[in-house]
């Protein structure tokens, strides 16, 4: 069985997942400000690009879900995204949330919701040591 399991994961190239929109156009906006090229896939759907990583943008919206939906964006320079999404204001254009990098026991974290209350949560491995030394 878990032979089978190995040979299905061969045939995977990608796992997308689908975040929600409360105002779909609100948050297409929100994410082309962030970095990310939009591809529309409906008039509900976008695939949203940055580089060659993407997640799928849904005109789509449960209070409870939104809420305790969190993508986790591995990066190699936390510090370096913080100073692009600080300089956007995005509470200040969209009344988003927006938290500093901060050393947790795994590395350097900083977070940012969108406009539907989306966490986000860019991270650092290993950079926890370089901050603190």
């Amino acid at each position: 069985m878990a032979h089978e399991a190995n040979d299905l994961a061969e045939t995977i190239k990608a796992m997308r997942p689908m975040v929600p929109a409360r105002d779909f156009h609100t948050s297409q906006r929100f994410y082309v400000d962030i970095g990310f090229r939009p591809q529309l896939l409906t008039d509900r759907l976008a695939e949203m690009w940055c580089g060659t990583y993407s997640f799928f943008l849904q005109d789509y919206y449960v209070k409870d879900w939104a809420d305790n939906f969190v993508m986790h964006m591995l990066v190699t320079d936390v510090e370096r995204w913080w100073k692009h999404i600080s300089s956007l204001d995005l509470p200040g254009r969209y009344g988003t949330k927006a938290r500093a990098p901060h050393a947790e026991s795994w590395g350097m974290v900083a977070g940012f919701t969108d406009p539907c209350g989306v966490l986000w949560r860019l991270t650092e491995f290993g950079a926890r040591d370089a901050a603190e030394g």
